[in-house]
């Protein structure tokens, strides 16, 4: 995947083959097999062209690393658990680039759960010019809540 989603086009085993060979001995049934499971998977869609396939990326790489922490947290048998521990193990860098997703979310409505949205309308009057505005006076999010 790290192949497809640098060059960001359509690529042939052939490619991925001849460029991992740079770096290490690798079959061409090798990297066929890994092609065609990612295609089984769904990360990666492919049309023939010749004798051949051409991959092509179904989705970032982002997307693809927060579905991979989101079936392994789904997984737990205590989610909140398994979230302190990894939240735990994150370097300052990375515990500041969660803040800064957690404001994005909180900040695009495209972004959060639909339910919350529909129960909007029915809170009381002192609530809605903070969410319409969406900051407080003091830019501080849901500050009279």
């Amino acid at each position: 995947m790290t192949r497809i989603w640098q060059w960001n086009r359509p690529v042939t085993v052939r490619e991925v083959l001849e460029d991992l060979q740079r770096e290490r001995s690798i079959a061409y049934t090798t990297v066929m097999t890994v092609m065609d499971n990612l295609h089984q998977k769904g990360w990666v869609r492919r049309e023939v062209e010749g004798r051949a396939y051409r991959y092509t990326a179904v989705s970032t790489r982002a997307a693809y690393s927060a579905a991979l922490m989101n079936e392994a947290w789904s997984k737990s048998d205590n989610p909140a658990a398994a979230l302190v521990a990894f939240f735990g193990m994150m370097s300052p860098e990375q515990r500041q680039a969660l803040r800064d997703a957690i404001r994005v979310v909180q900040r695009d409505p495209a972004l959060q759960d639909p339910e919350p949205e529909r129960d909007a309308p029915s809170q009381g009057a002192a609530d809605g010019p903070p969410e319409q505005d969406g900051e407080g006076a003091d830019g501080a999010e849901g500050a009279g809540r």
